[in-house]
């Protein structure tokens, strides 16, 4: 599954790194970082974290 966050729109809330911890976190500096090609079995988690996003800024695709 690709998992694709637009970092233009991303603003670091982090709800992402709540709904799906093994796929999207923080780096040293406060910012996002993901799993761009993660795992299918996390699907779920990752539609989550898509879902709760405030500013929409992440697309899953296959």
């Amino acid at each position: 599954m690709k998992v694709v966050v637009d970092m233009n729109k991303c603003q670091d809330h982090g709800q992402c790194v709540f709904a799906a911890p093994d796929v999207f976190r923080f780096d040293g500096d406060g910012h996002l970082v993901h799993i761009p090609d993660a795992d299918d079995t996390r699907r779920e988690e990752v539609e989550e974290a898509a879902d709760v996003c405030p500013l929409q800024a992440i697309r899953i695709g296959d």
